[in-house]
């Protein structure tokens, strides 16, 4: 079974330790119940309970902690944070949200030459602290180059911090926060940390109504050492933007957490009903939408189980996880939406009903497309792969699935941010290879008329500067890179030919769409627009198979869960 069930669990780990965290944290979300979970969300009640089981298991101590820096099998083993991030997720994006911002701030401080600080967050780790990440800024978003937070040299070496800091999570209550500013003066990038405690920071409001605590703060002549000092220059600029590197990749994570207690909630919904003296589940469009929402939701995780394991295996001669990422990030967020949709089609008003899990799905999934960089930006981040991944191949060992028990001490070792231009990738076609049915040969033609007009009838420079046509062809490059993952999960999964032909029925609707978004853009020249035409195809449609798929993966769990109320 591909589909997370809290009641069955069934990833394995090499040590059980891991197994036990997981099994304790789905207790405490059993424990707690579907009632409390959903009046401590109406009410916005900051999640004390939560945090306070973390403290007592020592959870972030042992998952978000490199080895000597936390308790018993720590290490920072993104195999094992994927089902904590989707087990998160399937409770409630607010106890996703707070180790979700404990990850972008640990991210500087792992990333840092100072041990000191280093071993300081290890301490507050194994005691239940949770980290915030300061980067955002009100006037500036995410535009780091304009950061306004400046530290101002007293002429003794310390510093006086001054500046504002925005959509910072976490910010009432962490142990740290890593701020990112510039020295005043020289206009060099820092990270520095600080304490929300201290007289001299002063937290304004929560800029969300939820029961995150999505802070703005203002430092004032916060005093900074040399002590306090994580990274500068160009280490600070490459801290940041790795950091997102490794945080982004989560928030596919949260999406299929969600879609998935969502998906058991709408199905075992509409299979209790009856309307017009039949079985909602008889209706052939509902067929259809419960079908196509699992489907997406299955390709969900196949994709980013196997962007997992490029992250695990990059290093500085094999970076193509810096396209897997931002795919899971932009992509499987985005399917999301895509899923939720299709289920609130079929139970209709029951989505609304405040004593639903859906209420609250419906509600947080459209969030996970906007965090760490708008789909825009990411789809804007993975054109730059594009050349290389069609008509520049180079030769990589086989990527294996990476569940070991092993610390991915590359995360924190990323180096230089630049030259992702340069960055090369295998032939796509061998994994496209790895299944052969009918709506994947489908899929394969309207990839080679994609490639084809790439190659003729060539985006010229000033399309290239089109960002609204850029952003077109980068919907159908996510798909082709979308497709390569699932199969190679897929087969490394043992994942039966009718769900990856029922995947590839949507993948070519889709390609279709964005083909047609394509043909419409204002600056598409006459070839490109028949390019276009030729890319819009028809699924193949296998009445067989598609009952198979019903029957089998999908009715099948009707019953499969229902959580404590």
């Amino acid at each position: 079974m591909i589909l997370l069930n809290p009641k069955n669990l069934t990833r394995r780990y090499p040590d059980e330790r891991s197994a036990q965290i997981m099994r304790k944290t789905v207790a405490f979300f059993e424990g707690k119940g579907l009632k409390k979970i959903k009046e401590d969300d109406q009410n916005r009640v900051w999640y004390q309970d939560f945090l306070g089981f973390l403290q007592a298991e020592k959870v972030f101590g042992t998952l978000l902690a490199p080895p000597g820096y936390g308790g018993e099998a720590a290490r920072w083993d993104t195999w094992r944070n994927c089902e904590f991030n989707e087990i998160l997720g399937f409770y409630g994006l607010c106890y996703w949200y707070t180790w979700q911002v404990s990850i972008l701030g640990l991210g500087p401080i792992w990333m840092s030459g100072n041990e000191a600080l280093k071993k300081k967050a290890g301490r507050m780790l194994q005691q239940g602290g949770v980290f915030a990440f300061g980067l955002s800024e009100k006037e500036h978003g995410a535009d780091i180059y304009s950061s306004d937070m400046m530290l101002k040299p007293q002429g003794d070496g310390t510093y006086l911090a001054d500046g504002d800091k925005y959509y910072i999570g976490n910010g009432n209550e962490a142990a740290m926060v890593s701020s990112f500013g510039k020295i005043a003066g020289t206009g060099e990038y820092v990270f520095f940390a600080v304490n929300p405690k201290h007289p001299k920071f002063e937290l304004v409001k929560n800029i969300t109504p939820s029961q995150s605590y999505v802070a703005e703060f203002i430092l004032h002549d916060y005093p900074i050492t040399e002590a306090d000092i994580l990274s500068r220059g160009q280490e600070a600029w490459d801290a940041s933007l790795n950091t997102v590197n490794v945080g982004k990749y989560n928030l596919g994570w949260a999406s299929i957490g969600i879609c998935t207690h969502a998906f058991y909630e709408a199905i075992r919904h509409a299979s209790g009903r009856r309307l017009y003296n039949m079985s909602v589940t008889d209706f052939p469009h509902v067929k259809q939408m419960f079908t196509d929402a699992y489907a997406r939701l299955c390709a969900m995780k196949l994709f980013a189980l196997r962007a997992s394991d490029y992250q695990r295996c990059a290093s500085l001669v094999d970076r193509r996880y810096l396209l897997f990422n931002p795919m899971v990030k932009m992509k499987v967020t985005t399917q999301g939406e895509e899923v939720i949709n299709l289920l609130w089609d079929v139970i209709a008003a029951k989505g609304f009903e405040k004593d639903t899990y859906f209420e609250m799905a419906a509600r947080d999934i459209r969030a996970l497309p906007k965090l760490e960089g708008t789909v825009h930006v990411n789809i804007a981040l993975i054109v730059k792969f594009l050349a290389n991944y069609f008509f520049n191949h180079a030769d990589y060992p086989a990527v294996p699935e990476c569940t070991g028990a092993a610390h991915d001490e590359f995360l924190f070792a990323q180096g230089p941010t630049r030259g992702l231009a340069k960055i090369r990738f295998d032939d796509y076609k061998i994994s496209y290879d790895l299944f052969d049915t009918p709506n994947l040969a489908v899929f394969k033609e309207q990839i080679s008329v994609f490639k084809g007009m790439l190659a003729k009838a060539t985006p010229s420079e000033a399309q290239a500067k089109d960002t609204d046509f850029q952003l077109a062809v980068g919907e159908l490059f996510a798909l082709v890179v979308y497709g390569q993952l699932v199969l190679e999960m897929a087969s490394l999964h043992g994942v039966g030919e009718d769900l990856v032909d029922q995947v590839f029925d949507f993948m070519v609707r889709d390609f279709s769409k964005s083909a047609l978004q394509l043909h419409s853009k204002p600056s598409a020249t006459h070839a490109q627009m028949e390019y276009c035409l030729k890319m819009l195809r028809k699924p193949v449609h296998e009445e067989a198979r598609y009952e198979r798929v019903w029957k089998e993966q999908v009715f099948a769990l009707k019953d499969a869960y229902e959580m404590n109320p």
